[in-house]
């Protein structure tokens, strides 16, 4: 195998790690949205963390190989549709970030709550909900599919 090669392969490993890690923790919120005793909501968010951990590494696989790819086929940083995608990555990456930290702060609810009683609460149950953080989750996860389409069908 060619030098290519490897690095195409560990590219297509980092962007099955980017989206399965995003499935992961989003289907583990939504998961969360559909409990009300803050034990059964914090042992999901808990869980997210593991797919936040995996989207980190597809993030990180997908830019370092992506780039050294680029570079081994000749293409550099010039190719728009290249641009473009670095752009869609990082608007990805800030968004998922940022959608993330409600979630972050319902854990934290959570825990107190599991351990104060464990009953429902309408304060964690809009903290795991909120509507905002959801968008910025979901338009990361549209970029996401952007960048693929962009990678597959390289406009020139």
């Amino acid at each position: 195998m060619t030098a290519y090669h490897w690095l195409l392969f560990f590219h297509l490993i980092g962007a099955f790690c980017f989206f399965a890690g995003a499935a992961i923790a989003g289907t583990l919120q939504i998961g969360a949205m559909r409990r009300e005793r803050p034990s059964e909501i914090l042992t999901l968010l808990r869980l997210t963390r593991v797919g936040v951990l995996v989207v980190v590494v597809g993030a990180l696989m997908t830019v370092a190989f992506g780039s050294a790819l680029a570079s081994n086929v000749g293409y550099g940083f010039k190719p728009a549709w290249i641009q473009a995608s670095y752009g869609l990555w990082l608007a990805s990456v800030v968004l998922g970030g940022i959608g993330g930290r409600t979630a972050r702060h319902a854990r934290y609810r959570a825990e107190e709550l599991a351990a104060a009683g464990d009953l429902p609460d309408d304060g964690l149950n809009a903290l795991v909900r909120h509507r905002p953080s959801l968008i910025l989750s979901y338009v990361s996860s549209i970029l996401l599919v952007a960048i693929v389409v962009l990678m597959v069908w390289r406009p020139t």
